[in-house]
């Protein structure tokens, strides 16, 4: 167990429950002193208070535990300057925030990275979000004119390392009276790039598998266990299933799940090589952990911030449209993007009343473009825009 003077230190952006549970574990059984950085003063005032937290992880086998120490919290809002010391000796920045804050976490990073003394090895900067090329993103907020002097960019790798990475644990909603414990799947994995430490070795982090493509781990956990785990959870709030191991229980929800996810594996087997014997395997695995009876989760969470979801990049317009190019089958992925099209107006979602709203005022071919990103000229555009067209029409005779 490490020492509270532990020689290496990690300052983690965000203490939710993907902070604590699985990030700032591996981190604490990594050695690591995990400095938390946090926006919410209670939460902030809950760590610094408390010693130590448990995680628990819940699987088919059974229940265990760990217990969390040697971390502290600092509120990044109100003691920015201190954050910043703590960046610019830190041997690793990680975060867990949600892809639409890493803007807002950029310029402090930004000004730790330009305090780190040249002498440190060079800071490395994981981002663990559901999203493609995250860490790439917030780099790219972290080096821009406004954070970032230009002239300070030419021998930027000498004080940072920027590595993408692939995560993957269901964390469920936690009961209100947990605290700071955290209950989770016991099947992980973290992913993370090599490639930008070839010339020095990578941070040491027990669990972490280092590669050098990280392209199709990326993928094949978006397309694979986002799509299902929000393919079920979709469906199953039109079908008014409360969760989403009841929506699972539905054979027809479940075929749609399995229907779905046979439309990635055609494009993740044949994109990156993968036999169908081994994305088979993939597939009834994710089937089993999202309907893990013990991780019960309201389909309202799991379906939150429909825009994302639907977006560009994301788990149904992704790889549809790729499969469209290819002239292969993405029909249900089309039928699970239409019910989180009809996601709207779900109480403690602010984005299922802005697609409600997008979706009154304008055409069906300007809500594809706004809402998923896809263009006329793009073979899966029409299809959607079909999509679009029933949804409102439905909408319109509620």
């Amino acid at each position: 167990m490490a020492q509270r003077n532990a020689p290496k230190k990690a300052v983690h952006f965000g203490a939710g429950n993907i902070g604590r549970g699985f990030v700032a574990c591996f981190l604490h059984n990594s050695g690591y002193e995990v400095v938390f950085s946090e926006v919410n003063d209670a939460t902030v005032s809950k760590l610094n208070s408390q010693k130590s937290y448990r995680v628990i992880e819940v699987g088919a086998d059974g229940t265990s535990e760990s217990i969390i120490t040697n971390y502290r919290a600092i509120n990044s809002r109100t003691h920015e300057a201190e954050l910043v010391r703590e960046i610019a000796t830190a041997d690793l920045v990680t975060c867990s925030v949600g892809p639409h804050i890493l803007k807002f976490i950029a310029p402090v990073i930004a000004k730790g990275i330009d305090a780190r003394s040249p002498e440190l090895t060079p800071v490395a900067v994981i981002a663990c979000e559901n999203a493609i090329g995250a860490t790439d993103t917030l780099a790219g907020f972290i080096k821009s004119p406004e954070n970032t002097n230009p002239d300070r960019l030419a021998d930027y790798d000498k004080r940072a390392r920027f590595a993408n990475s692939a995560i993957d644990r269901i964390v469920p909603a936690q009961d209100p009276n947990a605290g700071l414990d955290v209950r989770l799947e016991k099947f992980y994995e973290w992913v993370v790039d090599s490639t930008p430490f070839a010339d020095h070795a990578p941070p040491d982090i027990k669990g972490v598998r280092w590669v050098n493509n990280l392209q199709p781990f990326i993928e094949r956990k978006l397309y694979t266990v986002n799509t299902g785990h929000a393919t079920a959870a979709y469906h199953g709030y039109i079908r008014r299933k409360s969760t989403v191991y009841d929506a699972l229980q539905d054979r027809e929800i479940q075929e749609e799940v399995k229907k779905a996810l046979q439309n990635t594996a055609d494009l993740i087997t044949q994109k990156h090589g993968i036999s169908h014997e081994e994305q088979q395997a993939y597939v009834e695995k994710i089937v089993r952990r999202i309907g893990n009876p013990h991780l019960e989760d309201a389909v309202e969470r799991v379906g939150r911030a429909p825009l994302r979801k639907l977006s560009r990049k994301e788990r149904f317009i992704g790889p549809a449209a790729e499969l469209a190019e290819h002239g292969k089958d993405y029909a249900a992925l089309l039928d699970a993007a239409e019910m989180a099209f009809r996601f709207q107006n779900v109480e403690g979602d602010d984005e299922s009343f802005q697609l409600a709203e997008i979706m009154e005022k304008n055409s069906p071919e300007d809500v594809v473009k706004q809402v998923c990103g896809l263009q006329p000229n793009e073979k899966l555009f029409p299809a959607v825009v079909e999509v679009v067209k029933r949804v409102q029409a439905d909408t319109q005779s509620d």
